[in-house]
């Protein structure tokens, strides 16, 4: 198993756990798309809190992996990434990203689709670095940087591959509140018990995301997504 699953109380914890760097391949992304949904399910979990392990939440696409898939693999792949977005950010209940450590490219993709971002503070990096390591975006994690980034930032991460810690000028945009790295979960799982004590929060995180839930259901009913041309460079 690639991914831990612990309950805090009636927080539920999801931490990826893929060691070294927790990259991103096929069998882990399904199953944290399983593990999304099994919490959005379980009427005994109230809420979520996305993490990863120690030093690293992730470190994105796996770039020696993937590029091994066969065309079918492939395609199921850039599905299972859409399909995995999709779940997360549609999840009614309050899910926190607590990154532990360096989020790159799709891990960073991840924690943008959790509804507060908290990260450790440290010499960790994080950034879109999807350019520099050859992964163009697919339709889902593009439409959750859309959404969730304003478009100065958007452009200036995406485009030039930037990376800093998670207090630096430009990243640290990406998150809402910077803590000391022991005290990381237990502030994360404060902030989801206590959004989840407010009485209209699932109503209201519906309303704020309505329109790009909608653009992500799209993209997976329809397999709105042409498999790009060399999705990832090949090593």
């Amino acid at each position: 198993m690639m991914v831990r699953i612990e309950a805090d109380g009636d927080v539920r914890v999801i931490a990826m756990d893929r060691p070294p760097v927790n990259a991103i391949n096929l069998a882990l992304i399904e199953e944290l798309t399983a593990a999304f949904t099994a919490a959005r399910d379980d009427d005994a979990c109230r809420a979520i809190v996305f993490t990863g392990s120690e030093g690293v939440f992730s470190a994105g696409i796996d770039t020696r992996e993937v590029p091994t898939y066969d065309a079918a693999t492939m395609a199921r792949m850039l599905k299972a990434v859409n399909r995995g977005v999709h779940a997360l950010y549609s999840l009614p209940k309050p899910v926190v990203a607590a990154v532990s450590g360096h989020a790159l490219g799709a891990g960073l993709v991840l924690a943008l689709a959790c509804d507060l971002r908290l990260a450790a503070r440290g010499e960790f990096r994080l950034g879109l670095t999807e350019a520099q390591a050859g992964v163009p975006y697919p339709a889902g994690p593009l439409t959750i940087v859309q959404a969730e980034l304003p478009p100065d930032v958007a452009r200036l991460l995406s485009l030039t591959a930037a990376v800093g810690d998670p207090e630096s000028h430009l990243v640290g945009r990406a998150v809402d509140r910077v803590v000391a790295h022991h005290m990381l979960r237990a502030e994360a799982v404060n902030e989801a018990t206590q959004m989840a004590a407010l009485p209209a929060y699932r109503a209201v995180k519906a309303q704020l995301r309505a329109a790009t839930v909608a653009r992500l259901a799209h993209i997976v009913e329809h397999d709105d997504e042409p498999l790009l041309e060399g999705w990832i460079a090949k090593a």
